[in-house]
Formats: structure tokens, C-alpha cells, sequence
């Protein structure tokens, strides 16, 4: 296969979430000696961003996003030590957790392989992170976007616990802080005080690099 078949067909095999051909056909384009730069932004980001473009459509549910999404972190396990031997440069540091007393994982794995995806360096807390545990994090990583996910109406109000906790700890004005989950709106999160909200992985990827790009103009200013 040429380069161009390659990309061609990464891009198609991610789009339908064929793990075993994605991996197969990532694996044959550096034994080819093609860099993991052309595959992570020629074929495998324009393809999440195809499934992310079809989601907002309608014409893609969570399903779909995520065998894509699992389709790519293949990939993505392959691309990233040769990624970070070439000092590609990362869009931002974003650090998520599921908040205490919630278990829910699912889509915050997702916005992590779609965040991935994008260039950004994720460190992913797990779930049912407290709110020191998150201020302990930021003091180490010093993250660009603190992104927390709530999937219960019961577990929404840690939001503001945390971002309390965060403000107390002096580091409030050094991160940008982005909430989601099933039942959280736009609404809610301005009421909790955070920068950022999404409905969806793919809304929260162009979010996350749209507050990054505004923050630091606003620093360079």
C-alpha cells in the first residue's frame, strides 16, 4: 500500500471502529516509515473528527463514538511513546476525574481518547476523586483545563464543592475548568462557577482547545 492508502484507509477504518485493522494498518505505516505525526493528523484525528461531526448530526449515537474512540486509543498506545520521542508539541495539559461518590466512567473515557486525539497530554484521576485529591493534581501537573464529570443528579453538586476547594487553595485563576455528564447543562455549570461546559466528547474537545486559545491570548495581551 502507498502512504496515501494508508491514510485513506486509517481514516476509513476508524470511522467504522475496526480496532484490529486500525492497529494493523498503524503498525505497517511506521514499519514504512511513515512519522506518527502524518497518521495521528492526516488520518486518525480527521476521522474522529468526522465521527464527532456526525454525532452532532444525529447520524452517529454514543455507540458508534465510542468503538471509534476505542478503535483509535489502539493507535493511539502505539503513536504516543514515538510521539513523544519526536518532542511533539501537546495543544494543553488536561487533567479529568469522575467526582466523589460517582462511579460513572464511560464518558469520561470517551472525551479522554477524543482529547487524545486532539494533541492534548490527559491525566486521567478515575473516579470518585475528592476534592483534595483534585487540588493535590493540580498542584502537581499544573494543567492547562480540569475537566470533572458527574454522572448522577446527586453527585452535581460536588462541582462546586471542588471548585471551592480549588478556589480556597489559591489555584482557581491558573486553570481553566470545564464540567460534564448526563445531567449537567449549561445552566448548572454557570452556576457552579466553572469555564466551560459539554453535552458530548466531541463538543468538549473543541470547548477545551477554543478556552486554552482564549486564555492565552488573554495572558499575551
Amino acid at each position: 500500500m502507498t502512504h496515501d492508502e494508508i491514510i485513506k484507509a486509517l481514516f476509513d477504518e476508524t470511522l467504522v471502529g475496526n480496532a484490529p485493522a486500525v492497529l494493523e494498518l498503524t503498525n505497517q505505516g511506521i514499519a514504512d516509515g511513515m512519522t506518527p505525526g502524518v497518521i495521528l493528523f492526516d488520518a486518525l484525528i480527521p476521522a474522529l473528527e468526522e465521527v464527532g461531526a456526525r454525532f452532532e448530526r444525529g447520524d452517529f449515537f454514543v455507540p458508534e463514538m465510542l468503538i471509534s474512540g476505542k478503535a483509535m486509543s489502539g493507535a493511539l498506545n502505539v503513536l504516543r511513546p514515538l510521539l513523544a520521542e519526536t518532542g511533539a508539541e501537546t495543544v494543553g495539559t488536561f487533567l479529568m476525574g469522575t467526582v466523589k461518590g460517582d462511579v460513572h466512567d464511560i464518558g469520561k473515557n470517551l472525551v479522554n481518547i477524543m482529547l487524545e486525539g486532539a494533541g492534548f497530554e490527559v491525566i486521567d484521576l478515575g473516579v470518585q476523586v475528592p476534592p483534595e485529591k483534585f487540588v493535590a493534581a493540580i498542584q502537581e501537573h499544573k494543567p492547562d483545563i480540569v475537566g470533572m464529570s458527574a454522572f448522577l443528579t446527586t453527585t452535581m453538586p460536588m462541582f462546586k464543592v471542588n471548585i471551592h476547594e480549588i478556589t480556597k487553595a489559591g489555584l482557581r485563576d491558573q486553570v481553566i475548568i470545564m464540567v460534564g455528564g448526563a445531567p449537567v447543562t449549561q445552566e448548572y455549570a454557570d452556576v457552579v462557577g466553572a469555564d466551560g461546559f459539554a453535552a458530548d466528547a466531541s463538543t468538549a474537545v473543541r470547548i477545551a482547545k477554543d478556552l486554552i486559545a482564549k486564555k492565552r491570548a488573554t495572558v499575551s495581551a
